[in-house]
């Protein structure tokens, strides 16, 4: 199946359930991205957005359901039919899953390696254009243990744009930063889809990074979409279990307010 190049969507998901043993955590997710835009995923913990990243990607198989990815259905196909879709979505895991045996640029090296690319004049000249954007030119040739947790974030994103793919999934990307470097890591994504009309998709907690970086914010809440529309939107909706989930207020704070 060719690519739709005229919709306006690279993404869309519709009726995606998974189950896993007696857990339903999908019940039908429809969600659809537009090209370009970075689109928010929030939910507590446990409601399966980390599922829903590792469905698009391939490494999850829905137990039904439907995933177009650049006009493609990708539910259903092989290992090797999954490889040019691959090709286009990057993903940065919430640990930055880093080779420890592997310096910065070895790293970022990597994908471009694996798609067959032997030129080391070619490898330099790619891994220089990616840590350029994210500030660590000058520590490509440092271990991932001698950098701090935020640099090694900030190598896992050059890693997953160094392909240049047209999509990326970001799960966590400032969980575990203190607020400065986490700030730093949002304007990286916005960065990227400026400069590089990247569409992305960042499932996070991090309210502060959702109203910086969100086009559009959805909200699943037992295995669907419950809210989907702009950050303004979501700050203004009149929904008192949404307002304590963005406000952090747990039920045992607001007994004692009573």
């Amino acid at each position: 199946m060719s690519a739709n190049v005229h919709s306006e969507f690279f993404i869309e998901v519709s009726g995606l359930q998974k189950r896993f043993g007696e857990q339903q955590v999908l019940r039908g997710v429809d969600l659809k991205i537009r090209r370009g835009e970075t689109m928010v995923i929030l939910g507590q913990s446990g409601e399966g957005k980390s599922v829903i990243l590792k469905h698009l990607i391939g490494l999850m198989t829905p137990d039904s359901g439907s995933i177009l990815v650049d006009g493609v259905e990708t539910v259903g196909l092989s290992e090797r039919q999954l490889r040019p879709i691959r090709k286009k979505v990057g993903i940065l895991f919430q640990d930055g899953a880093l080779f420890d045996s592997m310096t910065v640029a070895e790293n970022v090296a990597f994908p471009l390696m694996e798609e067959g690319i032997r030129d080391l004049k070619v490898l330099l000249e790619r891994v220089r254009e990616v840590l350029s954007v994210v500030g660590l030119e000058e520590h490509m040739a440092k271990m991932p243990i001698n950098i701090s947790g935020g640099m090694r974030k900030r190598v896992a994103l050059a890693r997953a744009v160094v392909s240049h793919p047209q999509c990326i999934l970001y799960d966590e990307p400032t969980a575990g930063l203190d607020p400065i470097v986490a700030d730093s890591i949002d304007h990286l994504i916005n960065r990227l889809e400026e400069q590089f009309q990247i569409t992305s998709i960042v499932v996070t907690h991090d309210m502060k990074s959702m109203n910086t970086i969100a086009d559009r914010v959805a909200i699943l809440r037992d295995g669907k979409i419950y809210f989907l529309g702009t950050p303004d939107e979501l700050n203004a909706l009149e929904d008192e279990s949404i307002q304590n989930f963005i406000h952090g207020r747990s039920h045992e704070s607001l007994k004692a307010n009573v």
